[in-house]
């Protein structure tokens, strides 16, 4: 993990935000990069605040000594409400059950819930309806009268920023701005207004109002592959996944490899056995598909991914056990992106970083956090 690169992406962001600050969004361990080292990373890049889905998340970012102001947004009945607020967590409401959480919290904490309220603009997800957004503003604004909450924002999600010029984009922009002004004719005086993601960062600046919430792009991974690669956007992958062999053998002509011999060799060649496997995030979809860089060349999965192993097939090149290999990278010696991983796998280069399990050890370099966990 290449702290220096999301520090450097988390500085482009900030200069695509323009007069917006930025929100590092580090849920889901970072994206797989590990969250902690990465929040940290993205704040001296130049976020000033750091986002996250469920709440045991931003409590682990306070226990970590994280400071800066923390959004949490995907929060259940039942969660640790009071801890957040005493924390300083500030929280999304997009029902009045939580508006109602978070008053009890407070007098829990004995200081007040810090609320973003959620209005669905068109996602059809999280967030009050519009035909409900009325009744949450009502909530919200009792609730703040009494002293028990401070609403500090207002937020929706965008739908189709990752297909620039669709119109989907500006119409939630409106239902955004008209949300916004039902909100502050209720009496509210939110701090700041946020609905951009990736995506809309880079390349949307009417949707950055005053705050955005970067999370794919500050690994330096492309929002819009179809449209721009990583370099074209001045973002560098971070992550890059290698292991080494553990196995090297010839066989014949005709040799089936790996479960249900989807493989079979064509002639006399050399296997190598690679101790990664679905449990560890590789994807079994990938079978036969994902490349590698391996022995100096670019190579793919010779038959079906296994739960800790897969194989690949090396010809007649030279390779002993103890070897490097690469599944992807930023690309420096050729080797395959996440993204060529998404294509192989039917899927998104968010789902490739991911799901890399906690059985893979991380080794963080360029930062402060370098260090294996």
């Amino acid at each position: 993990m290449d702290l220096a690169a999301i520090r450097a992406n988390t500085a482009r962001l900030h200069e695509a935000a323009g007069s917006a600050e930025v929100m590092a969004v580090v849920k889901a361990d970072g994206y797989g990069h590990g969250m902690v080292p990465c929040a940290r990373a993205g704040l001296a890049g130049g976020a000033t605040w750091i986002g996250v889905a469920r709440m045991h998340e931003a409590l682990a970012l306070r226990a970590a000594g994280i400071s800066s102001r923390i959004f949490a947004w995907l929060l259940a009945p039942g969660d640790d409400w009071a801890s957040a607020v005493a924390a300083g967590i500030e929280l999304s409401a997009a029902d009045p059950w939580a508006v109602e959480a978070a008053t009890q919290a407070a007098l829990a904490a004995g200081r007040p819930g810090l609320l973003h309220l959620k209005i669905d603009t068109g996602l059809g997800r999280g967030g009050a309806s519009p035909a409900h957004w009325r009744a949450l503003l009502g909530s919200a604004s009792r609730a703040e009268a009494s002293g028990h909450v401070r609403v500090v924002g207002i937020w929706s999600h965008l739908a189709q920023a990752d297909s620039p010029g669709h119109p989907e984009c500006d119409r939630q922009v409106e239902r955004f701005r008209d949300a916004v002004e039902l909100a502050r004719k209720t009496g509210l005086s939110p701090e700041v207004l946020h609905l951009a993601n990736s995506a809309a960062t880079l390349n949307l600046p009417q949707t950055h109002f005053d705050l955005v919430r970067p999370g794919l792009a500050l690994f330096g991974l492309s929002p819009v592959p179809e449209a721009a690669a990583p370099t074209a956007l001045g973002l560098r992958p971070a992550m890059t996944l290698t292991a080494r062999l553990v196995s090297v053998k010839r066989v014949p002509a005709g040799h089936g490899v790996s479960y249900g011999h989807r493989y079979r060799t064509v002639r006399e060649t050399t296997l190598g056995l690679i101790p990664l496997g679905y449990a560890d995030g590789v994807p079994r979809h990938a079978s036969s598909t994902g490349p590698l860089l391996a022995v100096g060349r670019r190579r793919t999965v010779a038959g079906t991914i296994c739960m800790d192993q897969f194989v690949v097939d090396l010809g007649d090149d030279t390779a002993a056990a103890g070897d490097e290999i690469v599944l992807f990278g930023p690309g420096d010696s050729g080797e395959p992106s996440a993204e060529d991983w998404a294509r192989a796998a039917g899927t998104i280069s968010y789902e490739i970083v991911t799901r890399i399990g906690a059985r893979v050890p991380r080794t963080y370099t360029g930062g402060c956090d370098s260090k294996e966990r």
